[in-house]
Formats: structure tokens, C-alpha cells, sequence
């Protein structure tokens, strides 16, 4: 297929790169151009001077950027460039109302717009191993899937659009409870002066075991938070997160307090720690450093 992928972030880069491997012909734009040419050059993709250039004649226009009004911004330019019948993709985390605002802008013009959040960090996208959540349009959804098999290990279409950002939320509304119970695990794991080595090796092979404990349990003992989603990245991902529940009327007690502790944890200066980072508040005596 005929690509144009705009953002070549730590997610936004791999994802692009696989699909180079698999033969597509991909056009790469980033808003800092040397990241867009260093793209092209590592992978054999061809830099995209502007937004347009990326999305002029593009089949498929992928995004992966910050927030809703880069969504907007991206989209806005991308919908005078792509032909019609083009299938837009926006795997950034967002609101559900701009995915349905790009929804009804993308089908003004012709075109269609997916909501399809992923999940699975750095990690995922550097081994094509994301899941993403897709809202909009079955047939849209089937154009799409060859380009993000390439990328992604399981692809599951929610519903309208909305539906992708929606489920999206629900999975950092998961996330959040699982990190903040395992922060508080280790916490007092810590305070009764137990091996937090041998506690993980008791309570990781039943009922306790999660991602967060095989994954960031032993680094979050040591004091590291280097790997990954950032705590900034989060709190804005909780944010869409709050205001959904405002218009939806569902009760978050919860999700609102771990992300007040996440505030916490950026006035110590861990705005880009990892989200493990919940363990830092309750144990800062156990920092080996502060991560920049």
C-alpha cells in the first residue's frame, strides 16, 4: 500500500519502520524534520518534507502524535492532500469527541477516520507486538488491517466511532489500579523488611501476578523508572480519562486518586519516569538517583 505516517516518535517510529519491512511504500513526516530524515535513512522510507507531502496520494494516512489538537491539526491539513476513499489512522490517545469530529470530517471529504489507540509501550511497537482498539467503520477497519498487522499482535474493532478511545481508557483505568496496588505491595514488602526478591517469587505465580509485577516490579525495588510511558504521558491519558466519566456518570474514586498520586510524583521531578513511578512516593528514601 501507499503510506503516509506522521509522527516518528518512540512509538510513532517502529510502527513505521515495520511497515517499510513488509513492502509497503511509506512516506514519513515529523514536526522536527531531521527525526523524519534519520527515520528514512535508517529504514529506507522516504522523508516527508510537510504533512501534505505524507498524505498526497496516500492510501492509508496513519498518525501518531501528542493530543487532541495536534489530532486536529494533523487531520485538518492531511483531508486537502489524501485522494478520496483514503483511510485515515490515529493511533495517538485522545478524546473520544475528536474522534468523532475527525469522523464526520473525514466522511464530509470523502474519506474515513479510525480511532485505533494501542497498547504495549516502546516495547510493543519496536516488536510489532501493540494491540489497538479500533473505533469506526467495518470496512474501513478491513482496508487498514494489512498495513497494521505488521505491527500490531491483536487488532479488535470496538464499535462506532469513539469506541477505540473509549475502550482505550477503560485499559489506563486497569493499568493505573494495577501499578498503584503493586506500588503499595513493594511499599510494604519494604517496611516489614522482607526480601522484595523472594516476595515476587511467592506472590508473582498466583492470584497477584500482573504485567506491572513480572515487568517492573524488581526495577521499581531498585529505585529505576527508565522504561518507558511516562508518568506526564499518564496523567494526560487519566485526564481524558476523568472528563469521560464527568459526561458518562461513571464512578472512578479510584482512577481520580492514583491520579492525584501521579501528581505527586511529578513534584518530585518524575514527570518522565515511568508509571511504576507510584513506588517512588511511597519509597523516595529508595531512589539509588534521580532519573532526569
Amino acid at each position: 500500500m501507499k503510506i503516509g505516517f506522521v509522527g516518528l516518535g518512540v512509538m510513532g517510529g517502529p510502527m513505521a519502520r515495520h511497515l517499510v519491512e513488509a513492502g509497503h511504500e511509506v512516506r514519513g513526516f515529523n514536526r522536527s524534520p531531521d527525526k523524519a530524515r534519520g527515520w528514512a535513512e535508517a529504514t529506507g522510507g522516504a522523508f516527508a518534507a510537510t504533512i501534505a507531502e505524507a498524505a498526497e496520494g496516500a492510501e492509508l494516512l496513519i498518525l501518531c502524535v501528542g493530543n487532541d489538537d495536534d489530532v486536529r491539526g494533523v487531520v485538518g491539513e492531511a483531508l486537502k492532500s489524501v485522494p478520496d476513499g483514503a483511510v485515515l489512522v490515529d493511533h495517538t490517545t485522545t478524546s473520544a469527541t475528536v474522534a468523532r469530529e475527525m469522523a464526520k470530517a473525514a466522511e464530509a471529504r470523502g474519506c474515513a477516520f479510525l480511532d485505533a489507540p494501542v497498547s504495549g509501550g516502546q516495547a510493543g511497537a519496536e516488536n510489532g507486538r501493540l494491540v489497538t482498539m479500533i473505533g469506526g467503520e467495518a470496512g474501513a477497519v478491513a482496508t487498514a488491517r494489512p498495513a497494521l498487522e505488521t505491527y500490531c499482535a491483536a487488532i479488535r474493532h470496538l464499535g462506532p466511532s469513539g469506541a477505540g478511545q473509549l475502550t482505550k481508557m477503560a485499559n489506563q483505568i486497569a493499568i493505573a489500579g494495577a501499578v498503584q496496588g503493586m506500588a503499595e505491595a513493594l511499599h510494604f514488602a519494604l517496611a516489614a523488611g522482607l526480601d522484595t526478591d523472594g516476595v515476587f517469587e511467592a506472590i508473582s505465580k498466583g492470584s497477584a501476578q500482573s504485567w506491572q509485577m513480572d515487568n517492573r516490579w524488581k526495577t521499581a525495588a531498585k529505585g529505576e523508572f527508565e522504561f518507558g510511558f511516562a508518568v506526564d504521558w499518564m496523567r494526560k491519558d487519566l485526564g481524558l480519562v476523568l472528563d469521560e466519566a464527568r459526561r458518562n456518570g461513571a464512578r472512578l474514586a479510584q482512577t481520580a486518586l492514583v491520579d492525584q498520586f501521579y501528581a505527586e510524583v511529578q513534584a518530585m521531578g518524575g514527570n518522565r519516569w515511568d508509571t511504576s513511578s507510584l513506588a517512588a512516593r511511597l519509597n523516595p528514601e529508595n531512589l539509588p538517583s534521580r532519573p532526569k
